[in-house]
């Protein structure tokens, strides 16, 4: 069993930037890869990145070049620094685990997780 527990987030500016943090209860954290989805209302849940237990990353088309995924083994957490901000941005943003993930082609898909956090909100400004 792992659970997550989402943090970070909050009320930014356009062009701001926000650091999530999902820190993960349980043993053999390196062995799971980890995403973020985020939620907006009305909208269905959306793929924003992955970090596999190899440390591959990928990212939706929509962050790239703005949002990075990275992942503290030690910690047993994983991170979403979210840079230039915008307001269509603001989400429900959730952390996801899978176990012996080490492929990105799968890393899109929310039923290729075991294990969801209860979610941050981030709300962005205009």
């Amino acid at each position: 069993q792992v659970q997550l527990v989402e943090s970070g987030g909050g009320l930014v500016q356009a062009g701001g930037s926000l650091r999530l943090s999902c820190a993960a209860s349980g043993r053999a954290f390196s062995t799971y890869g980890l995403g973020w989805f985020r939620q907006a209302p009305g909208k269905e849940r959306e793929f924003v990145a992955a970090i596999t237990s190899n440390v591959n990353t990928y990212y939706a088309e929509f962050v790239k070049g703005r949002f990075t995924i990275s992942r503290d083994n030690a910690k047993n957490t994983v991170y979403l620094q979210m840079n230039s901000l915008k307001p269509e941005d603001t989400a429900v943003y959730y952390c996801a685990a899978a176990q012996w993930l080490t492929s990105t082609v799968r890393a899109p898909n929310p039923s290729t997780y075991d294990y969801w956090g209860q979610g941050t909100q981030v709300t962005v400004s205009s």
